[in-house]
Order: structure tokens, then C-alpha cells, then sequence
């Protein structure tokens, strides 16, 4: 892998087939680390599948694609533990019932106990609990910075369950935790579904800022933002529309999320 920040992407020939036909094909991609990648097309056009294919959460069926020196399909372990998603329906819904700050806690440790390597997992445990707590919280508050969720702001604060949140805070919240783990690659998906204008032009300063601050970021969207590695999927004479039972199914199948 390049590091522990941004880790370059590259595609060539890049293509998975499913039950229905082909997700998407023909893929080819060249982004240095700390890129922005929008993959851009209509909706049902495949643009999930590539992002769990890029991932490492889905098996590519056609070409090669390398994510930081780690080739997929063949090292898709390698390519997860390394990269994070955010916003995906149907892998990481946040629960509506949790508050902002137990979805936090509940991430800070996770990652404390499975993030880290073996080594530090198994040292966990022996370090001193104020030591422990004190990381948890640091890296908490970097991952709420770097998202633009202020808590403090909201309703309730910590306190505000997820039901309460707005849609743009929802989504700053689902990249605040992928980013409690502190990935080279963070997929978000659907950045532009249901927003407005200006909303959308807060969710691409954020993904940049993110991006400028080193993690490679690929985004699902409609329409790519100007000075984005741009990637289509829109369906040509030999992809076929993907919908979303077949992307669950496919995830289903890889055993993923």
C-alpha cells in the first residue's frame, strides 16, 4: 500500500457481469493519491457495483484494478482493510433509533478492538483505560472535523438520534465514521441523490477538502464536479442496467460489506 493516507487507483479494462448482464465494463481509471473520483452516470448504471469493486467489497469478473499497490479481485482483503465506505444503502445504514454519539462510540470501538493489526489488537486490552479513551476521542474529533459535523450544533448535541438529523447531516455523519478508522480510501455513495444545489456544491467541498487532506476519495454521483477524475458507467451497447436488488444480490453472493 502508498501509506496510511491516500493510495492511488488504477483500472484497466475494468468490468464485472452479474445474473443480468454487465454492471459495468470497459472501466479504465489513473488517479494519484488524494485524488477525487466521481463516478458518474444515471442511476441503475452500475455506479454501486464499481465502488464496491474498488473497495474491494465486490468481485470484479473482467480486467484489473490496483488500489495502493494491491491488485483486485485478487487482493480484496488487502484493498478492504484499507479502504472505508460511507453512505451506501444497504451496508451502511445508520440505525434511526442511535444517537450521533453512540453511533461514535459504537465506531471508535470497533475499530479499537478489530481496525488495527494483530499486534495491536492483542495490546489493546493491557494499555490503561485512560490511554485507550484518550485515542477513542481523538479520533473522534478529527473524524467530526474532518466530516464538517459540528455536535454541538445539532438539536441535541450528542445527543440528537439519527431520525432528528437533516440528510446533509446524515451523510456527514456516515463519512465521519468511515473516517474514525482513518482509511487511504474512502467510497461514498449516492453524494448528490436528493439534494439541493447548494447542498450538493457542501458535499464537494467536503469530499475536496478530504481529498486535499490526503485520503483518495470516490464518490458516486449524477454529475461529476469540475476537477474531479471523472468515471462513467453510463450503459452502452454492451452493459446492461443494473437495479438495486441485483447489487444486493451480488453483495449477498461476495459475502462482503
Amino acid at each position: 500500500m502508498d501509506g496510511p493516507h491516500g493510495l492511488g487507483v488504477t483500472a484497466s479494462d475494468f468490468g464485472l457481469e452479474g445474473p443480468r448482464g454487465w454492471a459495468f465494463r470497459g472501466v479504465g481509471l489513473d488517479a494519484g493519491p488524494g485524488s477525487l473520483i466521481a463516478v458518474a452516470g444515471p442511476s441503475g448504471s452500475g455506479r454501486t457495483c464499481l465502488l464496491l469493486a474498488l473497495t474491494g467489497r465486490m468481485r470484479s469478473t473482467e480486467g484489473t484494478a490496483t488500489v495502493g499497490g494491491a491488485t483486485v479481485p485478487r487482493q480484496m482483503a488487502a484493498v478492504r482493510r484499507a479502504s472505508a465506505l460511507a453512505h451506501v444503502p444497504g451496508v451502511t445504514d445508520l440505525d434511526p433509533a442511535l444517537t450521533v454519539g453512540e453511533h461514535l462510540l459504537e465506531r471508535a470501538l470497533l475499530q479499537r478492538r478489530f481496525g488495527g493489526s494483530l499486534k495491536d489488537s492483542l495490546r489493546g486490552p493491557l494499555r490503561p483505560r485512560a490511554e485507550r479513551a484518550a485515542e477513542g476521542k481523538l479520533r473522534i474529533d478529527s473524524a467530526l472535523a474532518a466530516a464538517g459535523l459540528d455536535r454541538e450544533a445539532l438539536p441535541k448535541g450528542s445527543r440528537t438520534a439519527v431520525r432528528d438529523l437533516e440528510r446533509l447531516e446524515a451523510l456527514r455523519l456516515s463519512v465521519a465514521l468511515a473516517l474514525v478508522g482513518r482509511p487511504g480510501l474512502l467510497g461514498v455513495d449516492d453524494t448528490d441523490l436528493k439534494l439541493s444545489d447548494a447542498e450538493r456544491a457542501e458535499v464537494w467541498a467536503l469530499l475536496k477538502s478530504i481529498a486535499q487532506s490526503g485520503t483518495t476519495v470516490v464518490a458516486v454521483c449524477g454529475e461529476a464536479p469540475d476537477g474531479a477524475v471523472r468515471v462513467s458507467t453510463r450503459p452502452t451497447d454492451h452493459t446492461s442496467e443494473t437495479d438495486d436488488k441485483e447489487t444486493a444480490d451480488a453483495l449477498a453472493e461476495t459475502g462482503r460489506s
